[in-house]
């Protein structure tokens, strides 16, 4: 055991008594020492329930016979950060989570490990870590949070996104805003809409890096019971030296990016799926995306898509382990793969069952024959771009428009808002990528502006930035190359002509190359002069590749 170089031996004497001034026993040490790596706190509602999922875990562990050691690490939410500087941070705060618990776990020298996360950037950047690491690992998250509820009628996340604009534009009250925003996020958990935090909960199943019951609802005995049993499956991992990356596989990430398809996740999973397998060293290519695309067909429908159900609703028709079992009875996930059950995806997913079907459909009543997520190219995006065309209406397939350009979001919002957005427009934000943002922050408060506005169905939205799960519309994302390095997004001007066609998965600025030639010459990459020079940003965005390329940091 890795341990044992810290708990053996005359001359870890002085080890033995760092341990035993911290109450633990000589037979503490005699026993594998797990750590549980726990990002609790209090800024978020996924993570502010989170000890009592460690104190679960930890109960399982010491009754397999190992011993528990807790850490931390940092975890930001999103939403908090959305729409001002903060949000140059979510993004970032991922290598930092992987490098954290790297440095812990080797340090130490722990045996094997539970992460204990829940939301955007913080379970990626956990899975980063433990196939870095490759020690036995094992995931728990905090679950989903429940659905919210005002004068008899649903209400979450999305919801309050159009009411702002609904406010703006006069058909509720400021009162009325403040009534249903108290109610909306009624409690604990992954916020309750189909964003990154709960797809990247999901998308871990499918990969086979948790126990099934990645859709259960937070703060609920099941949810204890699962991180029980979550410790004491750890003990077997390490007992049988079952490894991350003996899990992580390239047919592993087939398999979640097939749920992703099936389920029109968060454009975020092409950042964090191509990054853990650059992590595990696989060879991977972002065109898997669109080939999975052609063969997944789009089965459930969870907000913000249009229509859509509510994650406690996916969970109570089956979840997860239903959707993966419709698509293995169809031939398109690779059932072979083992899993951190220590048995394969084909033996988790067997007694999955459809128990609404108006809310996880068969092949025949699919939404579309073709997965919710597509990976597109064109003269804007020759290196690639990312839609969520699960949440896009029908009106939005195909649209061309003239583009209004703003080089940060808040000057696109303040336009938006301020009713300087026509239908037919095409809102170009730039400077938002991984190193022009830097961190490549959400256009989640800009998507917001469009919907609330009334626009969703008349205007498009383009950015080297990216969005939030809880996106809507005809937005494109990760357009690569950004503009802080000179891609054709730098080189727009206000007018010119956007097409966005998500039937043929381009993007294209109609603009003749000898313009665009004249265009680069003169280009000059604006100033960062809100950075501060050595900041975790400074360093950040010299070190960042692009968004096609999973924002890693270079090798």
């Amino acid at each position: 055991m890795r341990s044992e170089i810290t708990t053996k031996g005359i001359e870890r004497a002085t080890h033995r008594a760092l341990y035993y001034s911290m109450g633990f026993l000589p037979e503490d040490l005699e026993k594998p020492i797990v750590a549980v790596v726990n990002t609790q706190n209090e800024s978020m509602p996924g993570h502010v329930h989170l000890d009592t999922i460690a104190k679960a875990v930890k109960e399982g562990i010491i009754a397999a016979g190992g011993t528990p050691v807790e850490f931390p690490t940092i975890a930001i939410c999103d939403g908090i950060a959305q729409g001002h500087f903060g949000m140059h941070y979510p993004l970032a705060s991922r290598e930092l989570i992987a490098d954290s618990v790297e440095c812990m776990m080797n340090a130490h020298q722990y045996d094997a490990m539970v992460m204990i996360s829940n939301c955007d950037k913080i379970t990626p950047g956990m899975l980063l870590a433990a196939v870095r690491l490759n020690v036995p690992a094992i995931l728990i998250s905090g679950g989903t949070m429940a659905t919210g509820c005002i004068d008899g009628k649903k209400i979450n996340y999305t919801d309050l996104m159009a009411d702002q604009g609904d406010v703006v534009r006069g058909i509720i009250t400021r009162e009325e805003l403040s009534r249903r925003e108290q109610v909306a996020l009624p409690g604990c958990g992954a916020c309750n809409l189909l964003g990154t935090g709960n797809t990247m909960n999901y998308m871990t199943e499918a990969l086979g890096m948790c126990l099934p019951g990645s859709d259960n609802l937070a703060a609920t005995g099941q949810r204890l019971a699962l991180a029980k049993r979550t410790g004491m499956k750890i003990m077997e991992l390490l007992k049988k030296n079952i490894l991350p990356r003996q899990i992580v596989t390239k047919e592993a990430i087939e398999n979640a990016i097939t749920l992703d398809m099936a389920i029109g996740g968060s454009t975020n999973t092409v950042l964090h799926l191509t990054a853990l397998a650059h992590a595990a060293g696989i060879d991977f290519d972002i065109n898997t995306f669109n080939e999975l695309a052609e063969k997944v067909p789009h089965l459930v429908k969870i907000r913000p898509a249009t229509n859509g159900c509510y994650p406690a609703d996916f969970h109570y028709a089956g979840g997860v382990k239903a959707v993966m079992k419709e698509l293995d009875d169809l031939g398109l996930i690779h059932g072979d793969c083992m899993t951190v059950t220590t048995e394969t995806m084909k033996e988790n997913i067997a007694d999955g069952k459809v128990i609404d079907d108006t809310v996880i459909r068969d092949i025949d009543h699919a939404y579309s024959k073709t997965g919710g997520l597509e990976v597109l190219y064109g003269s804007l995006a020759p290196a690639g771009a990312v839609c969520k065309k699960a949440a896009v209406a029908p009106e939005m397939m195909h649209h061309q428009g003239p583009a209004r350009v703003f080089n940060q979001e808040e000057e696109a919002v303040k336009a938006i808002y301020g009713g300087q957005i026509n239908p037919g427009d095409v809102v170009v934000v730039r400077y938002e990528g991984p190193k022009g943002g830097p961190g490549m922050r959400e256009m989640l408060t800009a998507t917001a502006a469009i919907v609330g506005m009334g626009l969703s169905k008349e205007v498009g939205l383009v950015t080297d930035g990216r969005f939030s799960g809880a996106t809507s519309g005809a937005c494109v994302g990760h357009v690569s190359p950004e503009a802080a390095e000179g891609g054709p997004i730098a080189l727009v001007e206000e007018g010119d002509m956007i097409e966005i066609d998500l039937n043929t998965r381009r993007v294209e600025l109609h603009v003749p190359e000898e313009e665009l030639q004249r265009r680069k010459a003169a280009w000059k990459r604006p100033e960062q002069d809100y950075l501060q020079k050595g900041s975790y940003l400074d360093r950040y965005s010299k070190l960042v590749t692009s968004a096609m390329e999973g924002a890693v940091f270079k090798d």
